[in-house]
């Protein structure tokens, strides 16, 4: 059975961010700039994986929980929820993104509580809200896959797949807010928006330091960064034995490996260009 939630309308802005990827500083982070913002937590959304690759997996989670956003599952949570002792992210077998996980999900699922498991299994599967109008569906990768891969440059088709995957579930929608990649972006389709606010957890592969998410406005989206304690959470990662490679990412706004990303994304294809 499907877990669907409608939040129904609201009004004013919404925060919409993915990916706080067990990272305590860029939560608490952001929660500073909602206040800032004037964005109540009612008012924000995020696409899960609440745990994954930094070092405070609980303490994250409990933030996140007192703090009353709305949130899907993302295949972290489920995969804890479940006790399974893989990740779940779709990242191909023997690559450097898969041995890595072996790590620091093993730390997340040793220090996740069984009362964490039990809400994170609670967790809607896809949600809905209205604003400005507009009604958008909220899925962490896609709708048929929880752990596809959606990029700014995947195939029409693809978007295409899960919109009407979406649209049979819970009925027509103008965008579709999603995750999972890493990467922010805004795709205009025949449908309507395909949006990736992307994560806080971690930086876009760009080069920067500062995580992403989103604010969407009036029906208008923007694109915000996020300034974090990167030197506490790159100490946390050190201290739970996680200094393989993303404690690194943290400092110089780039992945430790590019084998999940199509190549058109990578960074020579950049320098190339």
């Amino acid at each position: 059975m499907v877990k669907y939630q409608d939040m129904g309308n609201l009004d004013g802005p919404v925060l919409l961010f993915g990916g706080p990827y067990s990272n305590l500083q860029a939560m608490d982070g952001l929660l500073t700039q909602a206040l800032e913002l004037k964005i109540e937590s009612s008012q924000m959304i995020c696409t899960g994986d609440v745990v994954a690759y930094c070092g405070d997996p609980s303490a994250t989670t409990e933030l996140m929980r007192d703090a009353k956003i709305a949130l899907i599952a993302g295949n972290c949570e489920r995969q804890l929820a479940a006790g399974a002792l893989d990740c779940g992210c779709g990242f191909e077998e023997g690559t450097a993104c898969d041995i890595l996980s072996a790590g620091w999900f093993s730390h997340a699922h040793r220090h996740i509580s069984d009362s964490q498991r039990e809400w994170m299994g609670a967790l809607p599967d896809i949600l809905s809200f209205r604003h400005a109008g507009l009604r958008y569906a909220v899925v962490h990768g896609g709708f048929t896959d929880i752990a596809r891969f959606i990029w700014p440059t995947s195939d029409e088709q693809v978007i295409d797949d899960e919109w009407q995957a979406i649209e049979s579930e819970i009925g027509p929608v103008d965008g579709i807010v999603a995750g999972h990649s890493g990467l922010p972006f805004v795709r205009d389709t025949a449908r309507g928006r395909w949006i990736n606010a992307g994560v806080i957890g971690m930086p876009p592969h760009d080069g920067s330091v500062e995580t992403r998410y989103m604010v969407l406005q009036e029906g208008e989206l923007t694109l915000h960064r996020l300034s974090y304690d990167v030197e506490g959470a790159v100490s946390a990662m050190t201290q739970a034995g996680l200094a393989q490679g993303y404690h690194r990412s943290l400092e110089t706004g780039y992945w430790p490996s590019e084998d999940v990303l199509p190549c058109d994304l990578r960074r020579a294809a950049f320098a190339n260009g």
